[in-house]
């Protein structure tokens, strides 16, 4: 697994206690990113495009992402991002 995207319930949102987790904000960019570890994140605000392993991957507000440790991928923010995240 390199992204996984999923819906996940309320429910599920509260066990792992996601609005505890730090926010991070970004305008409209477009970069590359490395993952040291593995992130998970539930998208408050916004659309985004990863690349990574030539495959393209769409999210947006409502979804919990989960990126793998080791993954290198291009990021495309086609509207800002706000989300909680954390790292594994």
């Amino acid at each position: 697994m390199d992204v996984k995207i999923e819906k996940i319930p309320q429910q599920r949102i509260n066990e792992l206690k996601i609005s505890s987790w730090p926010i991070w904000r970004k305008e409209k960019s477009r970069f590359p990113w490395h993952y040291d570890s593995t992130e998970e994140c539930f998208i408050l605000e916004g659309e985004v495009t990863v690349i990574a392993n030539g495959e393209e991957f769409h999210f947006g507000a409502g979804d919990f992402v989960t990126f793998s440790e080791g993954l290198s991928c291009e990021w495309i923010i086609t509207k800002d991002v706000k989300k909680h995240y954390r790292f594994l």
